[in-house]
């Protein structure tokens, strides 16, 4: 059990959370923020949020808005999702909201849902099992599996109180991004969370220490077998984050990027020509982001392979041989589909990004019905005249 005290500092109340040790005396386990010392407005927390921390509480729980839409709030940004933390278990959580269900299999999940909005609802952790553990703990273990400070912090919205138990908040507001689980141990357990330590830098202007910079660049190979699935959504977090330059730039910089776009990363290795088209290009694609909020995501691929696209062969003298492209856009659909591996995106949104980047070069393409039928009865493309490759129908 914790308990909350405060003393007189410098003529400031300070407010501390307590637990207790070994020998049961008690210590100050987190600082805690009230509304006079943060910034979050509790007008700015979503309703429905604010009624399933509620519910909780009514049913005997402790609960608490956490990680991403805490470090939001503090910075002044609105956040995506509102992530729910509690003592409750799924099970428990299942019954007390029946507009729920059960996710995950090694540590399950709760999603609420209210309308099209979905709530992610978890139980704390311990930290038994290590920093990626799925075993059920206290709120004192659930903040020390969380990756950096600025993602670590609770908010209880019903007392308007920030808790912070890792410097957190001093974090942000020095513009520092500081792990929570050791070094040696942090990319280790979820390679993954180098690609979250870019993001994070890039979008919140919190910077990275030389010794995280050098530690994510030794360690970046563990990215190596982390699964396709998993590097398209990060990748697609970064195509829709509206800060996609700044991302890739320190994914660069940290040798991440050649792990979720290997053949864009080759060809700007080799062609300093083709870096600048590409990295001017998710520029334009930040600028589309920030200004179509509602865009499709093919209308957003189409910034990632354009350049590609446009130097695969000498189009104008394609045009000229076949106007209507029906065996050409299946050609550059195979090749489109391998420069952007390992990512996998919905095929209609590549389709889309595809025919969005021929028709800007001045390529018509039939009906799609048309395309796939041809595709389903060739697999095996011949050579073109002009020295295109060989393309066979793996996909």
């Amino acid at each position: 059990m914790t308990r909350e005290g405060f003393r007189l500092y410098n003529a400031i109340i300070v407010l501390f959370r307590y637990g207790t040790d070994l020998k049961g005396r008690p210590i100050k386990k987190a600082i805690v923020y009230t509304k006079h010392e943060h910034s979050i407005k509790k007008s700015d927390i979503d309703n429905d949020a604010l009624r399933i921390i509620t519910h909780l509480r009514e049913s005997g729980f402790s609960a608490y808005l956490v990680g991403g839409a805490v470090r939001d709030l503090l910075i002044g940004k609105c956040p995506k999702d509102f992530d729910i933390v509690t003592s409750a278990t799924p099970s428990r959580i299942k019954r007390l909201f029946r507009n729920s269900r059960i996710i995950g299999k090694r540590f399950r999940l709760v999603h609420v849902f209210f309308g099209e909005k979905i709530f992610e609802v978890s139980t704390f952790r311990s930290t038994i099992d290590g920093s990626v553990g799925n075993v059920f703990g206290s709120m004192d273990e659930d903040v020390m599996r969380r990756d950096f400070t600025l993602n670590a912090l609770y908010y209880d919205p019903l007392e308007e109180q920030v808790i912070d138990y890792v410097g957190g908040v001093e974090d942000i507001r020095n513009s520092v991004l500081r792990p929570v689980i050791p070094l040696e141990n942090i990319f280790v357990d979820d390679p993954v969370r180098m690609l979250r330590a870019v993001k994070y830098a890039a979008t919140t202007g919190c910077k990275m220490s030389w010794k995280l910079k050098h530690k994510i660049r030794k360690s970046a190979h563990l990215l190596s077998p982390v699964s396709p699935s998993r590097l398209t959504e990060e990748l697609l977090k970064i195509v829709n984050s509206g800060h996609a330059y700044d991302i890739v730039s320190q994914a660069l910089e940290t040798d991440l990027f050649m792990y979720l776009q290997p053949s864009a990363t080759s060809m700007m290795a080799t062609s300093k020509e083709f870096e600048r088209k590409y990295l001017n290009s998710l520029k334009a694609l930040d600028e589309f982001v920030s200004q179509n909020h509602d865009s499709r995501l093919g209308e957003k691929l189409v910034y990632l392979i354009f350049d590609f696209i446009s130097g695969l062969t000498d189009w104008n003298k394609e045009i000229e041989v076949s106007p209507q492209a029906g065996e050409l856009y299946v050609r550059t659909w195979h090749d489109c589909r391998n420069f952007v591996l390992p990512m996998n995106p919905q095929r209609t949104e590549l389709e889309c990004a595809i025919r969005l980047a021929l028709r800007k070069i001045g390529v018509s393409i039939r009906p799609m019905a048309t395309v796939e039928k041809e595709n389903k009865k060739e697999p095996r493309m011949r050579s073109s005249r002009r020295g295109r490759k060989r393309i066979t129908n793996k996909h």
